[in-house]
């Protein structure tokens, strides 16, 4: 049961660090400018059942994608991890993540009449850095049980990731441009040693 709950506390701060719904307030905001509050509730509900739905696409049949491309898990791990290397160190530096969005992606979202399911489900919330840590964490147990931990800490990751998107309004006053910079590089430190972990660990099983 220990071992559980850490792979738990462990899947649900690099996928929540990862998606990084605080984040994507700024641009969830720009993107819902004059829209009513209602059509921002959906807007947020539909964004992150996609974006969930998505993800726990990849983690539950991640195995079958690495049979059909002939792809190793220690392969697969420092992948991911240089992934995620990459998206912290862009978390670190208060930027956007070039790996998630790209800027023509933003502009085009601001002025599309429907964004819920593209750019903000994908790629802004499931983009490719966190299916890759999705995959990689379901790939570190070989039973059901062991799955149930990361499935839920993706549920859970979007369950809070829809109450900030709709609370964006209040979170932008609240913190502000420096406060959510700040916020940003606490992750961004996190999330960077979860991906030398995965990093590590997949050097490990391939040197073997």
């Amino acid at each position: 049961m220990p071992e559980y709950a850490s792979l738990f506390l462990v899947s649900l701060s690099a996928i929540f660090f990862v998606v990084d719904p605080i984040g994507v307030v700024p641009l969830f905001l720009a993107m819902t400018a004059g829209d009513t509050q209602e059509k921002v509730r959906r807007t947020a509900m539909r964004a992150c059942l996609v974006a969930c739905g998505m993800m726990l696409f990849f983690a539950l049949f991640g195995g079958v994608i690495f049979k059909v491309f002939g792809v190793s898990l220690g392969a697969f791990r420092v992948a991911g991890g240089i992934l995620l290397l990459i998206t912290a160190l862009d978390m670190l530096r208060a930027r956007p993540a070039e790996t998630r969005t790209t800027p023509s992606e933003e502009q085009e979202g601001v002025v599309k009449e429907d964004v819920a399911i593209v750019p903000l489900a994908i790629p802004l919330l499931a983009g490719p850095g966190a299916i890759a840590t999705a995959m990689v964490l379901m790939a570190k147990g070989d039973t059901l049980v062991s799955a149930i931990p990361v499935l839920a800490a993706v549920v859970l990751t979007f369950v809070a990731s829809y109450f900030i998107l709709r609370a964006s309004g209040l979170i932008q006053r609240v913190l502000r441009q420096s406060g959510v910079a700040i916020v940003e590089r606490v992750m961004g430190l996190i999330l960077a040693a979860i991906a030398v972990q995965f990093i590590a660990d997949g050097g490990k099983e391939l040197f073997r």
